[in-house]
């Protein structure tokens, strides 16, 4: 019977041994304490947004020519007026020459002509007053009235002609505009296509031809940013909202909606989306470069020490998984949330301020039921 005794104890003792050996171990999860915060609903472009200057104009002279003059240097700042580029045009400043000649030949016709007439009309006069005497003829007083009548006519005429004269030299100045590129307004030169002596191209109809002279004004800048359509009828114009933007990392600027595109952009293999435009609030032309990468949250509604947890934390359904201290497993729990973005979630009810839930949920075998220990190198225990 000791025998048997001993051999039952030492069979007990192996098969807890191999029970042991072979449990299951818990696993390592990242806890995080639910609490109370602020939560902000809000919305995020699809694709990154650009910051674009407030005035930027792409210059091309009307007609081709070769550049003669190259007055300006990219970076450069110019004033408005400015005179950036101009094409040869010897050929215009020839006819711009004849022009003037004409005006001044046609108002010394203007003079002779005038002053024939005004002689004429006082020998008219003269006429006029013999034949009431009885000096002259009738018709000697009716020939000195035609005349005069003739000679006034010419001198119109002559006034026409320089008027003509001076309206073909104001065309040719603006076969000159033509060739010629001034500043619209005062900024920088971003890019300038074509250097000295090289053959200028404007863009014709339908053929993408790049312009001569890139224009900004950097003193006053806003964000163009892709907005997804489904997200579209949510965005109003004076909403708030924060920007990011790479070359300013971990820096959040503030702005606000100044215009909500009103139509829909398609593009190719990539989801519709509609265009936003987002003011600084604080001015920082000059302080960024046009073309930076930015990225816009706009916030619809924010809710300042409510009940919180990460929106990671969250599986499908409204459910989370709860840590049970006592029993070293996890519990799933229903919630109803309320408002919510990428990083938090407002809880409404199905949770209490202090339980711990896990937000580990990328591990395999985390699920309710499972055996685990909260891992305390993790960063939100």
């Amino acid at each position: 019977m000791r025998r048997i005794a001993i051999v039952v104890f030492m069979l007990v003792a192996l098969g807890l041994a191999f029970t042991w050996l072979t449990r299951s171990k818990p696993i390592p999860v990242t806890l995080v304490e639910v609490a109370s915060g602020k939560v902000e609903a809000t919305l995020a472009n699809t694709r990154a947004g650009t910051i674009e200057a407030c005035l930027r104009t792409k210059l091309s002279t009307i007609i081709g020519g070769r550049i003669e003059f190259l007055g300006v240097k990219e970076g450069d700042k110019v004033k408005k007026g400015q005179l950036l580029l101009k094409l040869w045009n010897d050929d215009q400043q020839a006819q711009s020459t004849l022009a003037q000649t004409q005006i001044t030949l046609a108002g010394k016709r203007v003079e002779e002509a005038c002053i024939a007439a005004s002689n004429a009309e006082k020998e008219a006069k003269r006429q006029s007053e013999l034949r009431e005497k009885g000096f002259v003829s009738n018709s000697r007083e009716e020939a000195a009235r035609t005349d005069a009548e003739v000679r006034r006519a010419s001198c119109n005429t002559a006034k026409a002609d320089v008027t003509q004269a001076e309206a073909k030299f104001k065309a040719t100045r603006v076969d000159q505009g033509r060739v010629a590129l001034y500043a619209p307004f005062a900024g920088t030169v971003a890019k300038i296509v074509g250097e000295l002596g090289e053959y200028s191209t404007p863009s014709p109809p339908g053929v993408p031809t790049p312009p001569a002279i890139d224009l900004i004004d950097d003193s006053c800048l806003y964000v163009k940013a892709p907005m997804d359509e489904v997200d579209a009828p949510k965005i109003k114009v004076g909403q708030p909202v924060r920007i990011t933007l790479d070359a300013l990392p971990g820096k959040q600027l503030p702005g606000k909606v100044r215009r909500v595109a009103p139509y829909v952009s398609a593009v190719e293999k990539q989801a519709r989306t509609v265009d936003i435009e987002v003011d600084f609030d604080d001015n920082k032309g000059g302080q960024l470069l046009v073309g930076y990468s930015a990225d816009v949250e706009i916030i619809l509604a924010g809710r300042d020490q409510v009940l919180r947890i990460p929106t990671a934390a969250i599986q499908e359904g409204g459910r989370v998984l709860l840590y049970n201290a006592d029993s070293g497993k996890l519990e799933e729990r229903q919630i109803k949330s309320g408002l919510s973005n990428w990083e938090y979630t407002e809880v409404l009810a199905g949770l209490t301020a202090g339980e711990r839930i896990a937000i580990s949920l990328e591990k395999d075998g985390v699920k309710a039921g499972a055996s685990v220990v909260p891992d305390d190198k993790a960063k939100g225990k």
